[in-house]
């Protein structure tokens, strides 16, 4: 093979693909950041806690509201809907950068949230054009794509965080400059990579161990942040060791694009095509046989004796096998009247508006809006937890909860595949111990016992970080790939609908209220729940003050309402768990027999 074409194999490789989104995604993350971002915003507009959560909420529904990057990617090439989010991310918080240094003049804060907004809703363009095209190059390897790719987006606050300690800028307000400019020019340089390259046919006897190499990089880059973190933290490092630390930080995030240069310079080439892709032209050949399947499958779930889903997987298979040759037959001879069932299937593809109808649909959705936005309100006021605890350096825990982020991102996908593939179980129970240890997580912040700092980020940032490997493989699942970029982009919108309520209404007014309290009138007690919601009228509507809570009581109350909301999560997706057993045992059962 001629270097030529060595090349052009190299350029087209699926995994060349997966790399480079793996890349971009790092820099998709700028939103967890907020925590170190907040209190440089805070001290220098002199913002009090309920107008930096405002900010909060805006960079949230920015972060998640992808309805454009949606739409736009069924009219524009990937390399465009990539331009515009790094165009947007720069927009948005270069300006930022230049009101918070004085190059601007202040904005008022609905301005300022404009900005947050619009720099933050970049991420969706990333997000969109990264998980889209590699769900369709790897359609039989969901979970541990998607996994691995939004575990990106969440590590990217600790690899920002590193970077900006190696830059060493002078002020604070440079982690803004570097937010703004850093990710936008990654991004510019591999938006021609990024791109579906028909990945269903690249198929190779090595891709195990590609993804075994990929999980293992993952582990080492998480453990080796880690480890610098809290050598940063506890001795002070001049600022040569700081360089050399973030030197090998990026030979570890380069060691991935080894498979696909070994994969090109290789003599495999035998690709086979995975089958769960569908394929248009086989579906438009075989739409008869497409009918009776629905006539087929409407009438097992009527006739289908009690307990069968309970049998193992192959005699289930038969018992089905034979009640559909039993209705068929009846059919054909007039015994059966044939009733049709209107719309997909769930495994099958569902445009947006047939998805909003169904019940699945909003058990995900609301699922994820009360464990998903409980931690981000966690994520969005860390820097006020940490300093309410007595924590000085904000920055370490920022960095901790993004490493725990990235390890539950890439923890979900890999155990919700065995999930489904080993045992054909619903994805989505994955989802409710990630609630579960979520809620546990929120009741060690309220009770504010020592060392729950550390505890508190790792088990939120597990379980948080979980909820974007499993929700995105699920859907796709449940409701097909044609459409599965608008499907996302609105099931995403769930965490700013989290935020707003969670964080900028309940956290952010408790938050005030007892700094407020404290401020006036530190050793006396409210009688009664009157008092409690007088103050935090006042809070609403007086004038506003820079103020400060110290203490465990800053977020005790925010902190067990959030566990009780996880608690109410892990409900609905067991009723989701039950409710989609049939659908992948159908999916994933034929894998076990």
């Amino acid at each position: 093979m001629s270097l030529q074409d060595r090349f052009r194999v190299f350029i087209n490789n699926r995994w060349l693909v997966f790399v480079a989104a793996m890349w971009i995604q790092s820099c998709a993350g700028i939103g967890y950041l907020f925590g170190s971002i907040s209190p440089v915003i805070k001290s220098a507009l002199g913002y009090n806690q309920r107008q930096i959560a405002r900010l909060g909420v805006a960079k949230d529904i920015g972060d998640c509201v992808g309805f454009l990057a949606g739409g736009l990617y069924e009219v524009l090439p990937l390399w465009g809907i990539l331009l515009l989010g790094a165009l947007q991310n720069f927009v948005g918080y270069g300006c930022v950068w230049l009101i918070v240094t004085k190059r601007l003049p202040t904005m008022p804060l609905w301005v300022m949230c404009i900005l947050i907004f619009v720099g933050t809703n970049g991420e969706t363009y990333f997000n969109t054009a990264a998980i889209v095209s590699c769900v369709q190059n790897f359609p039989k390897s969901r979970g541990p794509v998607v996994g691995i790719l939004k575990g990106f987006a969440g590590l990217g606050g600790a690899i920002l965080t590193q970077i900006y300690a190696m830059i060493n800028f002078p002020d604070e307000a440079g982690i803004i400059f570097m937010v703004a400019v850093g990710p936008s020019m990654v991004v510019i340089t591999l938006m021609f990579i990024v791109r579906p390259v028909g990945g269903h046919k690249q198929v190779r006897p090595s891709d195990g161990l590609s993804f075994s190499f990929i999980y293992s990089v993952c582990l080492l880059l998480a453990a080796y942040l880690m480890g610098v973190m809290l050598v940063e933290d506890i001795v002070e490092l001049n600022h040569t060791v700081i360089t050399l630390f973030t030197i090998m930080l990026f030979v570890l995030l380069l060691l991935p694009v080894v498979i696909p240069i070994l994969l090109s310079s290789s003599s495999e080439h035998k690709p086979a095509e995975e089958s769960l892709l569908l394929v248009p032209q086989k579906e438009e050949s075989s739409k008869s046989g497409q009918d009776v399947n629905e006539v087929i499958f409407s009438e097992v779930e009527d006739e289908k004796p009690v307990g069968v889903d309970l049998l193992p997987a192959s005699e289930r298979q038969k018992r089905i096998a034979q009640l559909q040759s039993k209705l068929f037959h009846a059919a054909a001879e007039g015994a059966v009247r044939v009733k049709r069932r209107r719309g997909p299937h769930r495994g099958e593809d569902f445009t947006l508006i047939q998805a909003l109808i169904k019940a699945d649909f909003w058990l995900i959705f609301f699922s994820l809006l009360l464990g998903a936005g409980s931690g981000l309100t966690v994520i969005d006021n860390l820097g006020q937890m940490s300093q309410s605890l007595g924590y000085d350096n904000t920055h370490v825990f920022v960095s901790m909860i993004s490493i725990w982020n990235f390890l539950g991102r890439v923890g979900g996908g890999y155990f919700s595949e065995i999930i489904v593939r080993d045992y054909a179980y619903p994805r989505p129970i994955a989802m409710a111990v990630a609630q579960g240890i979520m809620a546990v997580g929120h009741f060690f912040f309220a009770m504010g016992w020592p060392g729950v700092m550390y505890v508190g980020t790792l088990l939120i940032g597990l379980g948080y970080g979980a909820h974007w490997a499993i929700v995105p493989a699920a859907a796709s699942e449940l409701f097909g790939l044609k459409n599965f970029a608008a499907l996302y982009n609105f099931i995403t919108m769930a965490n700013p609908a989290g935020s707003l309520v969670f964080s900028g209404i309940i956290a952010s007014s408790i938050y005030d209220y007892e700094a407020e309290k404290q401020a006036n009138m530190p050793h006396q007690q409210p009688q009664n729940s009157y008092a409690f919601l007088h103050g935090m009228l006042n809070m609403a509507v007086g004038e506003e003050k820079i103020l400060k809570c110290k203490g465990t009581i800053c977020f005790f109350l925010t902190s067990l309402i959030m566990s009780g909301f996880c608690i109410i999560a892990v409900v609905l997706s067991l009723i989701l768990v039950h409710r989609t057993k049939i659908v992948y045992a159908n999916l994933y059962g034929n894998s076990r027999t």
